[in-house]
């Protein structure tokens, strides 16, 4: 008899970020999967238990919670953020695809969360307000070559990026190559955002324009959002600057 299968994000870290539906599944479920400091954001009850893994074992995962819930219990995969944005939702739907037919049998219930890129934004103002896109900088699981190729065709495009997995001891230079990159595409003075641990204790949050951005600056809790050449600075006295990309662009007709 087949279970029920869960898939939450905790939101960017900060307890109020979390919401109500992802509360509902941890309050229902009985067995967890995830990576350990995700799971330590939960207040598991002591008939719940948990199954703590590397981050770097999402289809392990995947396909461990995927068994549990075939075998009747009700489980809960644990990401940060938003489940479905570079994180644990498209493992499990890989796992289904490539599992046994009874895993196509769970009932998968994948709930939306708080991604980063949001929690970064709404700390400097709407830098998102227009066309936007996210790309992670991790060549893991793509080459370099392709991540090269996006960065390109989302600043030719006018897009603001959003980077996620910007820098890490194993990738230390795929920021620095980017911000070259984008060097040849945008203006010098593109603000350039780093958001770490956004809405945690932590939190840390400073603006760079792009021809002094330090990829020293990142690291893997953070955000990198970098503007478009229409994005604007809004600077106000006394208070912090608004960073905000304008709802139109040159030559829109308008409502």
């Amino acid at each position: 008899m087949s279970g029920q299968l869960f898939v939450i994000g905790t939101g960017p870290g900060n307890p109020d970020q979390m919401t109500p539906e992802a509360h509902a599944a941890v309050s229902k479920a009985t067995v967890f999967f995830g990576y350990g400091p995700y799971l330590d954001r939960l207040n598991l009850r002591a008939d719940q238990t948990r199954q703590a893994s590397d981050n770097r074992e999402e289809l392990d995962r995947a396909s461990a919670a995927l068994r549990a819930a075939s075998e009747g219990a009700v489980v809960c995969v644990v990401s940060g953020g938003d489940p479905g944005v570079f994180a644990m939702a498209a493992a499990v739907c890989e796992a289904v695809d490539n599992g046994p037919d009874a895993w196509r049998d769970v009932d998968l219930v994948i709930l939306p969360g708080i991604t980063a890129m949001l929690a970064v934004a709404a700390r400097v103002g709407a830098p998102l307000g227009h066309d936007f896109c996210a790309i992670s900088l991790s060549d893991n699981l793509k080459p370099w070559a392709t991540i090269e190729k996006r960065l390109t065709a989302a600043a030719e495009g006018g897009f603001v990026i959003a980077l996620y997995n910007p820098i890490s001891k194993a990738r230390p230079w795929q920021l620095g190559k980017a911000f070259e990159l984008l060097r040849e595409k945008l203006p010098r003075s593109t603000p350039v955002i780093f958001g770490r641990a956004a809405g945690r204790p932590d939190e840390r949050i400073s603006v760079q324009p792009l021809d002094v951005a330090d990829a020293a600056t990142a690291d893997m809790a953070t955000c990198v959002i970098i503007g478009s050449a229409e994005t604007k600075i809004i600077e106000r006295k006394g208070r912090a600057d608004l960073i905000y990309t304008p709802r139109f662009s040159p030559g829109a007709a308008g409502d």
